[in-house]
Formats: C-alpha cells, sequence, structure tokens
C-alpha cells in the first residue's frame, strides 16, 4: 500500500485499534436469543469516530475507515470472508485472508477454466440476482467492473494502488497514459462529463466483456497474486450512475449507490453517516456477508479514545472506527478478562527503522554497511515493544517479510540475543567501519506521546554502544513530506535514520509485491517509499522475477531471496509486528468469538458479520 493518511501514516503513530461492533435485522427488536450464538435481527449498530472516513469512492478510498464501510455497500467479483483469525497460520486466518466468490460465481482456476493455461486470461462469471439499488433494482453487470477500471486514472480522485494493476493487466499502462495526456491539454477540465466521455470513448485492451454477465482480463505476464488484486475494494462494481458526478466529490457523497447488504441514507460530512437495509440485496447471492443490522450509525467528533472506551463499556457506542486504542488501557483489560476485549493477530512492519543512504553526515555513515549493520546488532526491540505496551501487541520480527506472508523463513541474520540488542557486536562493528569512539547521527521521529517513547527506547539502546542519535521530532502532518523528499535528502543535516516509518500490506499470503518494491525497488523520487533511495540491480530483478511468477512457491522463493538481500544490505531494520486490540460493547456477537468480528484485509472490523443482544434498542 502507499502511505495514506490511515492506512499508513495513523497506523505508524500507534498500536492501531478500533472497537467492537453490534449488529441486528430486520426488525427493531431481535428475534432469537444471541446468547445460543445464533444470529439475531435487529436494532441498531452505532459506531463513532474521530474523523470518519477518507472516501465512499471505492477508486479512491485506501483507508482502514473507508474500507470498514464499504463492506456494507461495495461488492467485488472476490472478497474475502469472515473467520474468526485466531492466530497466524491457524485454519481460521488461512481462511480469513484467501479470496473467496463474491459477485463471481467461483474463484477462477486452470481447473475449472477459470485460467488459461498460460496464466494470462482470466474468465469471471457474474452471478444472477446480484442487483443495484437503482429504481427499479438492476442487475450488476461485467460493464460495471470495466468502468470501475476506466476510472481508475481520473484527474480528480485516482486509484491508490495503481502500480499493482498497470503491472499486470494487458493495456492499462496505455489507457492511463491516454487518459493523462488528455486532461493535460488546459481546455479539458476535470468536470462529471469531461471525465465520463473520456472514460466511455476509450477502451483497456485487455479488460473486455463477451456479454453482460462474463469479464475477461488479460495479462502481461503470469501473476500468481492477480486475485488477490481483485479482491482489494478498488476493483468494486461501478454503476452507471457514477457518471454524472466527479469522483469522490461532494455531491458523489450523496448519491452513493449500494450492492451490497447496506445502502447510504444520510451523509452529513465532519458529523454523521446513516446506512439501511438495501432492498434489492439478496442473501442468497452472498455467502460472505450478512444483513443482520437493520440500521448503522457513525458519530463523528469523539477524538478522546479514553471517551470511546468508557462510551463502548456504556453500551452507548458500539464500535469505534478510526481511533487508535489507548495502550494504558490494555493492562486492565487482559487482568480482568473483559470479554469484549481481544488482541486480533497481524502481521506487519508496524514499526521498522530505515537509513537514509544518501547522507553525507558524519563522513557518510550511512553508505557505510558495516555502520547499518551495527544498528541491527545494537537496537534493543524488547524496549521498543515494551513502548507500545508488549508483546501481546508488539511482537518482535527478524525480516523484511513479517510471519505468515509468502516469503517469510525465520532466520535471524543479526543475532541479538532474543531481541534486546548485542552491544559488543555493535561496538565491534563500529570499529571495523572507522568509528572506534562512536559515531553521532540524526533520527528524524513524530513528536506524538507514542513514538517519542519509541525513539527514546531506540536511542536509549543505541547509546550503550556508542551511536548517538540527535533528535529530531517533526509532526506527523510534515514527517512523511520530509521522509521520502529524495531531492533534498541527499544533502547534509536532513536525517540519517528515521524511526516513526510503519508498513501494513495491503493483503496476506502471497503479498511480496505489497512489501518488498515499496521498500526496495530503483525509485529516488519525491514522495518514494524507498525512503532510502537503495538501488540494487539484483534487488530490481528478483522483483521482476517474482511478480510474474507463475505459482505461489516460485514468487516465494524469489521473495524470500529479496528479503535477504535487503538484510544482508541492511538496508532497513524490522523492528515489530503491531496486533489489533479491539473492544466492543457489551452488546456485540458474531461467529467464533465473544469479541468483535474483525476482517484482516479489512484492517477493521466487519459490519455484515456482527448482531446484537436480544432486546436491545
Amino acid at each position: 500500500m502507499t502511505p495514506m493518511p490511515k492506512r499508513l501514516a495513523v497506523l505508524a503513530m500507534a498500536v492501531l485499534a478500533t472497537a467492537g461492533l453490534a449488529a441486528c435485522g430486520k426488525s427493531s427488536s431481535p428475534t432469537s436469543s444471541a446468547s445460543t450464538g445464533k444470529p439475531v435481527s435487529g436494532g441498531t449498530l452505532r459506531i463513532v469516530a474521530a474523523s470518519g472516513w477518507a472516501h465512499l469512492d471505492t477508486v479512491a478510498a485506501y483507508d482502514t475507515s473507508s474500507y470498514m464501510l464499504e463492506r456494507a455497500f461495495a461488492r467485488q467479483l472476490l472478497s474475502y470472508p469472515y473467520a474468526a483469525p485466531t492466530a497466524l497460520g491457524s485454519a481460521s486466518w488461512n481462511k480469513a485472508i484467501t479470496p473467496a466468490a463474491d459477485v463471481a460465481t467461483v474463484v477462477p482456476t486452470q481447473a475449472n477454466g477459470g485460467i488459461s493455461s498460460n496464466g494470462l486470461t482470466y474468465t469471471f462469471h457474474i452471478k444472477p440476482g446480484v442487483m443495484w439499488n437503482s429504481s427499479p433494482p438492476r442487475q450488476v453487470t461485467s460493464a460495471d467492473f470495466i468502468r470501475e477500471f476506466r476510472a481508475f486514472y481520473n484527474p480528480v480522485q485516482p486509484v491508490g494502488a495503481p502500480f499493482y494493476y498497470n503491472a499486470t493487466i494487458a493495456g492499462l499502462q496505455t489507457y492511463d497514459n491516454q487518459e493523462t495526456a488528455y486532461f493535460a491539454v488546459k481546455s479539458h477540465k476535470p468536470t462529471a462529463i469531461n471525465i465520463s466521455n473520456f472514460q466511455n470513448t476509450h477502451t483497456i485492451s485487455g479488460i473486455s466483456a463477451p456479454n453482460s454477465s462474463t469479464l475477461k482480463i488479460k495479462l502481461i505476464h503470469p501473476a500468481s497474486d492477480f486475485l488477490y488484486m481483485l479482491a482489494m475494494p478498488f476493483a468494486s462494481a461501478r454503476p452507471v450512475e457514477y457518471d454524472k458526478y466527479v469522483p469522490a466529490s461532494a455531491q458523489f457523497n450523496q448519491h452513493v449507490m449500494s450492492d451490497g447488504p447496506y445502502q447510504i441514507t444520510s451523509v452529513i460530512p465532519g458529523k454523521s453517516l446513516t446506512m439501511t437495509r438495501n432492498p434489492a440485496w439478496q442473501q442468497s447471492t452472498s455467502t460472505i456477508r450478512h444483513q443482520y443490522v437493520s440500521k448503522i450509525t457513525l458519530t463523528i467528533g469523539v477524538s478522546s479514545a479514553q471517551t470511546q472506551l468508557a462510551d463502548e463499556k456504556a453500551n452507548t457506542y458500539d464500535l469505534v472506527e478510526d481511533t487508535p486504542f489507548d495502550p494504558s488501557a490494555i493492562p486492565q483489560l487482559q487482568a480482568s478478562k473483559d470479554p469484549k476485549f481481544h488482541i486480533w493477530p497481524d502481521t506487519n512492519n508496524l514499526p521498522y527503522l530505515v537509513f537514509n543512504l544518501r547522507s553525507p553526515d558524519a563522513n557518510g555513515a550511512m553508505k557505510n554497511l558495516k555502520v547499518r549493520q551495527a544498528f541491527e546488532y545494537g537496537i534493543s526491540k524488547v524496549a521498543v515493544s515494551k513502548a507500545y505496551g508488549g508483546p501481546a501487541v508488539a511482537k518482535i520480527i527478524g525480516g523484511v517479510i513479517p510471519p505468515g506472508n509468502v516469503g517469510y523463513v525465520n532466520s535471524a541474520m543479526y543475532p541479538d540475543n532474543n531481541g534486546s540488542g548485542n552491544v559488543s557486536q555493535c561496538k565491534s562493528l563500529l570499529k571495523q567501519a572507522g568509528y572506534p569512539n562512536g559515531v553521532t547521527l540524526t533520527g528524524l521521529y513524530i513528536n506524538d506521546s507514542v513514538n517519542t517513547q519509541v525513539f527514546q527506547a531506540i536511542q536509549a539502546s543505541l547509546k550503550n554502544c556508542g551511536i548517538t542519535l540527535s533528535s529530531k521530532p517533526e509532526p506527523g502532518s510534515s514527517y512523511f513530506t520530509d521522509l521520502g523528499n529524495a531531492p533534498v535528502n541527499n544533502k547534509p543535516g536532513q536525517w540519517d535514520v528515521a524511526t516513526s516509518a510503519g508498513w501494513f500490506p495491503d493483503w496476506f499470503g502471497n503479498n511480496g509485491r505489497t512489501i518488498i518494491p515499496p521498500f526496495f525497488q530503483t525509485n529516488c523520487v519525491i514522495n518514494t517509499i524507498n525512503y532510502g533511495c537503495y538501488s540494487s540491480k539484483q534487488m530490481d530483478s528478483f522483483i521482476k522475477q517474482a511478480e510474474a511468477a507463475p505459482t505461489t512457491s516460485a514468487a516465494g522463493a524469489l521473495w524470500h531471496q529479496a528479503d535477504m538481500l535487503a538484510m544482508k544490505d541492511a538496508v532497513m531494520v524490522p523492528l515489530l509486528a503491531q496486533q489489533y486490540p479491539y473492544y466492543s460493547s457489551a452488546r456485540v456477537h458474531n461467529a467464533g468469538s465473544t469479541a468483535v468480528a474483525f476482517q484482516p484485509n479489512i484492517g477493521n472490523a466487519d459490519i455484515t458479520n456482527v448482531w446484537l443482544s436480544p432486546n436491545t434498542p
């Protein structure tokens, strides 16, 4: 993923957590007993947020808050089922992260004829009965999915991760270039009419619709992870009615349509959003989502995590949408064994330490491999974990690809006393690098309380072996801008290491494409995610081969080689994988857990798979 406001920046600032859900169904009073584990119908799910969603347009949305809402009103060819993900690698985790048929009749394979023998053509058939909430209801068609891809490159709010699709779907890069050139002409204003006219008069050579219920997608080369891309909300169906509005505009937000179990009935910007049941939706077309809740309300403007938790305990609200969980509340919740609190598994690089490989400071210390390797040994990851609340919510990792993903191998290249740091090896490497008396460098970090504690923990552990980090705190609003400002980061006095960076993959399992290329592919331009401007022909070759690998096992072997090369070159120091603490009101129930229904690929709660206690309003 890219560093969008919540999907990266907020996640990097603190332990991300939202709270539980409540759900109901067709009447205001439930119709069966939740205490038996059977779904209950009725009631209003009450969600609270500090800021709310970023976008309601599925092309533009790239954050967990938006994804949570889109789960209720937007469907894809493939999506992720709900299964309480008990642990990484467990059967429930594997089910929750594996794309399943949603609007498509089946997941295409070579065995069922959905994928051609050469791995280049994917064919999808659309389920009958998947309807838009138009008047009258209208069947979702293959043209609706083509319309979404054509909207990817609109000049107002383009898709957040074009690189996945441009690198795989035939003709998409050409279409992107054509639209960019068209709107570069000053007379071509980005109005709704001009945008829709361009999209409706230009085609993508690799995407076609033989008929209204069949979609064919041709790839540039085989891609073992292509189905994961189609399960992202970016690849939702898009109704023809959206041609009337500028993408992701305020007017668009007042006319959002639904092919999911819920429809948006009210949007008051900055204040609230309301969803009710979509009468055109049919349960028979979906094994992934349900319609237990009669109504869903989102209230915006409560920014205190402590207040939100208190409101959940009082059943005033059921779920938090976008606010980091307060780490100080975790010990008491764990000690009391509160059944509505749960720490869900996750796998990410949150946070990691990155080196500015072009910094000239301290005689170019960051260009010296042995100095960077000294960091690998010297940092106490145990101390960093404590700053986030301890190992229950912040697990130590030793490689770029975190556990639970294709290409991960538990190999500790830099033995560090189980995460406590290896001071003697750190000192030895500094001496070998030409810094026998230590070195002073500049550390950039976000100036909120959690990230300050994290920086101080790293600073203290490195001091023990002779590395002094001078503090350079910045607000989150400017941090990522300066971190990715490649044109000036080769000048003195910018930054040498940064400690508040974090990365949350866009999918799990076969996801090397979402981790390795952003970090390490040659890309030293402004706003790069390759913050240190690392460049290696061998790394670029691994990436190119892995992205075109025809099988998951072949891709995994290549992604692992890329991981090991990055660690050998000490491009970054992987630190932790954050877990997800969640709390819900006592009204919330769902299958498989007393806690909230959490879906890893949403990065948030699944509001289509919960219900409320009986006899609650």
